[in-house]
């Protein structure tokens, strides 16, 4: 081999294990943990411990119900927030008659620092805090409000879904690959965030231990038999309306579908547009406080919703 050829192939290692070490970079800062600081909550909310998987413990925030045998809400936020972002919908909940329980998940709040992995090991701190609202009352009804890696985190575990009584997922992604070549292209543009996607979303594999496809959302959500409600927002371009539809689709015979007209993903995750508070609340009640069918599970059907702010 001549040394023009050598020198060239010297050159083009030197890129291609620059350009790992960079895309490994990048990827480290996504997951990284983004601890901070939570508002306290006015009374009757108290603060509340709980232990996940080992090493792990879990900031929370419940509101009792003010009545026995009250049904009950987990609620779980998206990525680089904390649960005071649901703190506004967990208050209209409380007084509608719910019990809450808001948590920070791991790396986020007050949780114990920890590095993120898009809803694969924060399975577990959903899986710790229900199974904490299920000691509290065990025969309450429970219900699941989960936005972006929330949702995620309310069906990727190792059991499966949450084996909880209806679901809400609000701006969940369909899989890893899709989420991260969403959030590239609005960075770096479509084409430049297709081209980098794959390297990011493979670091699931020496990082987590498992493929991408093993971090779908949407194919977990085939498995849910309760009544669903799935949120998306008319101008996301996290998770765009067309990926929304997609999780629908998984669940159309007992699931209810809608978009948010003029509602990003940012905004989706703090504040619900009154209009679709009223339907959140007709959801939870008739799926949680109405007396159970003698068929566990009640089916919900209908055209897609669009709800305007």
């Amino acid at each position: 081999m001549s040394s023009k050829w050598k020198r060239m192939l010297f050159g083009l290692t030197i890129v291609a294990v620059l350009g790992c070490a960079g895309v490994w970079g990048v990827g480290s800062r996504l997951t990284r943990s983004t601890n901070s600081p939570v508002d306290l909550p006015a009374p009757p909310a108290r603060l509340v411990k709980i232990d996940s998987s080992a090493g792990i413990e879990l900031a929370g925030t419940f509101w009792p119900a003010r009545e026995l045998a009250a049904p009950a809400i987990l609620m779980l936020h998206g990525n680089g927030s904390n649960r005071s972002s649901m703190t506004e919908t967990a208050e209209l909940l409380y007084e509608n008659g719910y019990a809450v329980l808001a948590i920070d998940l791991r790396g986020h709040g007050q949780s114990s620092p920890s590095e993120k992995s898009f809803g694969l090991h924060e399975a577990d701190d959903a899986q710790a805090a229900l199974n904490w609202l299920r000691k509290v009352d065990p025969e309450a009804r429970v219900g699941v409000i989960g936005f972006s890696l929330g949702g995620a985190a309310s069906l990727l575990g190792p059991q499966g879904p949450l084996p909880v009584d209806a679901l809400v997922l609000l701006a969940v992604y369909p899989d890893i690959r899709h989420a991260i070549r969403n959030r590239l292209a609005l960075r770096l543009g479509k084409w430049p965030g297709m081209l980098v996607e794959p390297a990011l979303s493979y670091r699931s594999l020496p990082r987590l231990g498992v493929w991408p496809s093993t971090i779908s959302p949407v194919n977990v959500l085939a498995q849910v038999a309760v009544p669903v409600m799935i949120v998306g927002g008319g101008d996301d371009a996290n998770t765009p309306p067309n990926e929304t539809r997609t999780m629908f689709n998984a669940v159309r015979g007992h699931g209810e579908l809608h978009i948010l007209a003029g509602v990003s993903h940012n905004s989706l995750g703090r504040n619900l547009p009154p209009a679709f508070e009223r339907s959140l609340l007709a959801f939870l009640d008739r799926n949680l406080k109405a007396p159970r069918p003698q068929n566990r599970f009640t089916e919900l059907s209908g055209p897609e919703r669009f709800a305007r702010p």
